[in-house]
């Protein structure tokens, strides 16, 4: 069993799509962001970065394993069912190239542009301008990558699933700013619908349940 500390963040669907891929059994704990649940004694002892997601799992030898960051999980339940992340050396290399595309440039600039753009106290247009053209140029280089393939790196793997969290997100707030822009990038389009549609993918993207 895997209990996912996890809450309605891109970083945290990461989680429980993957979960919901690979048929493991898991529990959600709900950590209320808002509440700032993430700082209490008993979440930061599992992750000290306080931040979600976070596992832990009960599967291991040795026992209990606490993993934080979503790159990190991934992997780990990746290589923990030998699926989503390939054996060969190309084909692993692939995956974690785009893997760390995301979490090197995807996450962290789409997540500065929503912050400068929604909830700075002060709108300040040359952060703005710079977060908004960065994620434009981010975004660009997905729909290069996706040039003639269904997938990032080939074959559905983790670096779908990290990826598209971040992507759905930000897609119609980005097609409002910027529809001529954002109409160029087909493959990317695409890629969200195909994604979109996989079943796993919608159930992990509804976790946590909140009302």
């Amino acid at each position: 069993m895997i209990d996912l500390y996890t809450w309605t963040t891109p970083n945290g669907r990461k989680i429980s799509i993957a979960l919901e891929e690979l048929g493991l059994p898991y529990k959600v704990v709900p950590v209320n962001l808002q509440k700032e649940e993430q700082f209490s004694p008993a979440f930061t002892a599992i992750n000290p970065n306080q931040k979600i997601p976070a596992i832990v799992d009960h599967d291991v030898p040795g026992g209990p394993l606490s993993v934080f960051e979503s790159g990190a999980i991934l992997v780990h339940l990746a290589e923990k069912t030998g699926r989503l992340l390939p054996k060969d050396a190309r084909g692993r290399a692939t995956t974690m190239q785009w893997l760390m595309y995301q979490m090197s440039h995807v996450g962290p600039i789409i997540g500065q542009t929503g912050h400068f753009v929604n909830q700075a106290p002060e709108k300040i247009p040359y952060a703005i301008q710079r977060f908004v053209g960065e994620s434009v140029r981010i975004v660009g280089v997905l729909n290069t990558g996706l040039q003639g393939r269904d997938h990032l790196a080939g074959d559905y793997s983790i670096a779908d699933i990290a990826t598209y969290p971040w992507i759905v997100a930000a897609w119609e707030p980005f097609r409002n700013m910027m529809p001529e822009k954002i109409g160029e990038f087909g493959n990317v389009q695409r890629w969200l619908d195909r994604l979109g549609a996989r079943p796993a993918v919608q159930r992990g993207m509804a976790i946590p349940a909140v009302s």
